[in-house]
């Protein structure tokens, strides 16, 4: 269990999560997205989303489930300004899921909003025509239709680290009130499209799943509770990217592993501040 003080800059976004380690992969060529590997995240989706649901009322949290001495740790440091991030890896019957043809990044990350209620927050995070104000990341935002407690959005979103690349993307996004202060999100990429030529946004897409494989799937959970004097929002972020190419694991591993890390305390962080700033109002 780590905690992290809030720095660094944006890779992810509430309802939409950005790139993740997979820009790590640079310079290789186009590859297939196989239906066998569409099969093994959905089962990884399965398996986590069921789990989420036994656990809804006992450990609404994370950190809910922990012992009760780390418990009150993880408690006393966000509450003092830290984050809470830590991987995660579903499996069945306490075996891997094996992904043949790609990678699933499963993360967890946790940050105490003090003097936030729940309206506050849901005023920034349900806030979809202009998520361009709060990440770096998104060159474009849009709700393309509302329905109740439903929403499907469309994001453009660019990533420059180790190359360039814009995606296009749709999502479906639920959220679920258990009760006043407690209010869960599942948000889910229903399109990503990654356009052939980054200088040129508005330019030809090349065909899903024939790219060069640094995000298929992007699925994420969020989870607010209103608790002392505040909001703890916790977000699940679950992507699917290509392998490692054979022969690079040595050379790309360690990034892949410390990426996603970095990406949660830049949402989490520009996501407070977001939050904090309609609180002020």
């Amino acid at each position: 269990m780590r905690f992290f003080p809030l720095r660094t800059p944006l890779l992810h976004v509430c309802g939409a999560v950005l790139l993740t380690a997979s820009l790590s992969v640079t310079n290789c060529a186009a590859i297939q997205l196989r239906s066998e590997t569409v099969v093994a995240f959905n089962q990884y989706i399965k398996q986590t989303e069921a789990h989420m649901q036994s656990n809804l009322q006992s450990s609404y949290l994370y950190i809910d489930s922990l012992p009760q001495a780390q418990r009150d740790d993880a408690v006393r440091k966000l509450r003092a300004g830290e984050l809470f991030i830590e991987p995660v890896k579903m499996t069945e019957e306490g075996k891997a899921i094996p992904v043949p043809g790609g990678m699933i990044h499963d993360w967890v990350g946790i940050v105490f909003i003090p003097g936030a209620t729940m309206k506050q927050t849901l005023q920034v995070t349900q806030n979809y025509d202009h998520r361009e104000k709060v990440y770096p990341d998104v060159l474009e935002s849009k709700l393309l239709a509302r329905e109740g407690d439903d929403f499907k959005v469309f994001m453009r979103l660019y990533k420059k680290k180790f190359t360039t690349v814009v995606l296009n993307t749709d999502y479906d996004i639920q959220y679920h009130r258990i009760d006043d202060t407690h209010i869960y999100c599942n948000s889910y990429t229903t399109r990503i499209a990654q356009v052939a030529d980054p200088n040129k946004p508005d330019g030809p897409e090349k065909p899903a799943g024939e790219d060069d494989g640094y995000l298929w799937r992007l699925y994420t959970y969020w989870r607010f509770e209103e608790k002392d004097g505040g909001i703890y929002m916790q977000v699940e972020a679950i992507s699917l990217t290509r392998n490692i190419p054979y022969g690079l694991e040595w050379l790309l591993g360690p990034m892949v592993k410390s990426l996603p890390r970095e990406s949660f305390k830049g949402v989490l962080e520009k996501t407070k501040g977001a939050i904090e700033a309609v609180a002020k109002k």
